[in-house]
Order: structure tokens, then C-alpha cells, then sequence
């Protein structure tokens, strides 16, 4: 049977009068769908994206059960089982390693018979790898990861490579995921398209601060993240502790938790508490309004980011961004545009960017407005053509 491929940009290609049809799309997710995370957000926003036309389901595991609430209840969610925390790039990564996880997704991609299937981070046990490398054709793979060593992925590289080979098309979400999944595979650059990930610019621009929050004479800054080693929190603790004594009044306010928010605790002296809000995990639609809230930015990394989408969501809030001079940050990030870039791990260089900055509402001002029209061009309906004209590449049949 003759498939009739719509148009999926929503460009007009089919004689007027016809119904506009749309592509059922498989998203499948290599991570735990009720645990926050880059991978997760990109889907979900993605598929956020996509549903306005098209029919959307997301495949992933989900250890949290429906009824629940939050995420595990999501209407689009195929839940394919429990995962378990596996130690990676210095995180934690909360994937399915059951068999039965793979049978799960082929059965439930089976079922939903879908015209494309785009796989997330295609190498990830066992969810992800099982749709890339046994799932209804065509497949789109993304990779995300951008890591210091190669070391797992030349061990698995015989078995890796074939995967990725099965893959109808390629995507990494930046030249620096780009260059390791080349590496890494031996496949050439090429190989891979980079289209980025998508940001929420409307709504991070739009966002009402938190009343609070909001003090002229004393300076706030934020820093979102998972709360994990290589995320730098303890190196945001010690810089904020040396700016404090150039400048009293400053503030810290962190979004997010995990492991590292005791041990951060810890560092503050009692004294200074009253100044750092740690915030735990914050709602999708809270989070806007702690950047709108803040001051400046900041994200001291130390390695493991592929991309910069949290450098995104600070500069479509309109905030100066100080962040880590690591691959996956430069990509968004130019020094002295958007903001400034600081040698990973040195909470004294950080400390005194800030301090110059903070001396500086001009200069965070004309950051501030850079950071604006950058953050724009990732914005989803720019990213999502973009994905859009991939999933309409593998789908035109060949001449």
C-alpha cells in the first residue's frame, strides 16, 4: 500500500480542499519518563511540539506507576517498566536493563505502527538500543551525549556501530555530540546532522517573577541543575562564599536536588543561610519565574554537558549568563556576548566575573538583550522544522 506523505512542516503540498493529514510519530526515550532530565525535558517538549499535527505516543520506562501523578500520568507515556540507576559520565543514568524492556517497546511500536520512530540516545540500554536496532523502519536516531573518555563506546563499538547503521538518519544535538558519536563509532562527521534542542522561549520570556525573590538592593543569582557532582554546585558554594565578601547582600538561589545538596549545605556558614534558597525540584511552570527572579545565571559545569540548554533558558529569560568553558556550553555561549566563560572548577574566577558583572548593569544589560536574540533561534518552532524535514527526508520514498 502506497504511503500519502503529508506535508509535516505544514508547508502546502496537497491540492486545496484536502484534509491535512498527519504522521503518527514514536518517540521512545532511553530514561526513566518520571525522573527529570535534559533527555526527558528535550521529549517532552518535542513532543509538545509535534501533537498540534501529528499523533505522538513516547515509549520509555517509568518506575513511578500511573496514578501516581506528575509525569508518570501523561497521557502520550507507553510505560515499558522500572529502571535502575546506572553510574555514567559522572551521573547517574536511570535506564531499563530487563530483557523484557526491550520485548516491550518492539511489541508496543508493533502495535502503534507508526510512520517514523525517533529514538533518543539509540545506544542506551535497553529501551532505546532495542528500538534502534530491531524497531519498525524508518528509525531517526538522536544522540545527545558528549563525554572526556570514549572508553565505553569503543568497547561496544563493533555491536554500537552496526547499530547506528540500521539508523535511517542521524542527529546530534551539538558539534561537540557530534564529534564524540563520530569518534566514538567510526562513522564519518557527516554522518550526523546537528539540529539542536529546542528551548521554551516564549514562556521563559514571559514569565512573572516570584514577589519574594524580588529585592533592587540585593542581587540574585541562580543556578539550576541536578544536583551531582560534575553539575559543579560545590564550585557555585565556594565562589558565592568569596563574592559575599566583596559584596554582602548578594544572594543564591538553587533549583534542583540529587546527592550533592547535603554536602553543599554543609559548606554554607550559618550565618549566610538565610541568603541561599535551595528550592528542591521546581514545577515545568515555576521555573520561568525563579530565572525571572534572578539576577544573573550561573553554571559552573565542570564536564559531561553535550549542550547548553540551560545556558538557553537563562538568556530567553533575559539573563546574563556566567558558565564553564567546556564544549557543549561554548556551543551556545560566545565569551563576552551572552556573557562570560570561566575555567571549569575555579570558584575564585567565577567569584570575580560575577563581582565584575554585578559593578556593571550596562554591560549585563547589552548581555541580557544578546542572550535574548540567541535564545530565540533555538526556540521550538525553529528546531522543530528542522526536525520535521528529517522525519519528511526518510519518509519520501527513493527515486
Amino acid at each position: 500500500m502506497a504511503l500519502f506523505l503529508p506535508d509535516l512542516a505544514g508547508r502546502p503540498a496537497r491540492p486545496r480542499g484536502q484534509r491535512r493529514a498527519g504522521v503518527k510519530v514514536a518517540l521512545v526515550c532511553a530514561y526513566d519518563w518520571t525522573r527529570p532530565g535534559g533527555v526527558r525535558a528535550h521529549v517532552s517538549h518535542l513532543a509538545d511540539h509535534l501533537a498540534c499535527d501529528h499523533e505522538v505516543r513516547i515509549f520509555a520506562p517509568a518506575s513511578a506507576r500511573p496514578g501516581a501523578g506528575g509525569s508518570a500520568d501523561d497521557k502520550r507515556l507507553v510505560p515499558l517498566g522500572r529502571a535502575v540507576g546506572v553510574p555514567y559520565n559522572r551521573s547517574v543514568a536511570p535506564v531499563a536493563l530487563s530483557p523484557l524492556a526491550a520485548r516491550r517497546v518492539i511489541r508496543a511500536l508493533t502495535e502503534f505502527s507508526p510512520h517514523v520512530v525517533h529514538v533518543h540516545e539509540p545506544l542506551a540500554p535497553m529501551v532505546s538500543m532495542a528500538a534502534a536496532a530491531l524497531g519498525p523502519r524508518p528509525v531517526v536516531g538522536t544522540f545527545h551525549a558528549w563525554a572526556p573518555s570514549q572508553r565505553l563506546y569503543r568497547l561496544a563499538a563493533p555491536v554500537a556501530r552496526r547499530v547506528a547503521q540500521r539508523l535511517d538518519a542521524r542527529i546530534a544535538v551539538s558539534p561537540s555530540a557530534q564529534q564524540f558519536a563520530s569518534d566514538g563509532l567510526g562513522l564519518p562527521v557527516g554522518a550526523f546532522r546537528v539540529v539542536p534542542n529546542g528551548v521554551d522561549a516564549a514562556s521563559f520570556a514571559a514569565a512573572a517573577p516570584f514577589p519574594d525573590l524580588i529585592d533592587p538592593e540585593r542581587p540574585l543569582l541562580l543556578f539550576v541543575g541536578r544536583l551531582e557532582p560534575r553539575k559543579g554546585l560545590d564550585v557555585a558554594i565556594r565562589a558565592f562564599l568569596r563574592l559575599r565578601s566583596l559584596l554582602p547582600r548578594v544572594r543564591l538561589c538553587v533549583v534542583g536536588d540529587g546527592p550533592g545538596r547535603a554536602p553543599a549545605e554543609r559548606m554554607i556558614p550559618p550565618s549566610i543561610r538565610p541568603d541561599i534558597r535551595f528550592a528542591g525540584p521546581v514545577s515545568a511552570e515555576d521555573l520561568p519565574r525563579y530565572h525571572a527572579s534572578a539576577d544573573i545565571f550561573i553554571s559552573p559545569a565542570t564536564s559531561g554537558e553535550s549542550f547548553g540548554i540551560v545556558l538557553l533558558e537563562a538568556m530567553a529569560a533575559g539573563l546574563p549568563v556566567v558558565a564553564s568553558d567546556i564544549p557543549g556550553y561554548r556551543t551556545v555561549l560566545k565569551d563576552g556576548e551572552q556573557g562570560r566563560l570561566v575555567p571549569p572548577g575555579d570558584a575564585f574566577t567565577l567569584a570575580d566575573t560575577l563581582a565584575t558583572l554585578l559593578a556593571n548593569p550596562a554591560l549585563c544589560r547589552a548581555m541580557a538583550a544578546e542572550g535574548r536574540r540567541t535564545a530565540a533561534g533555538y526556540a521550538w518552532p525553529a528546531v522543530g522544522r528542522r526536525i520535521l524535514d528529517v522525519y519528511q527526508a526518510v519518509l519520501r520514498p527513493p527515486r
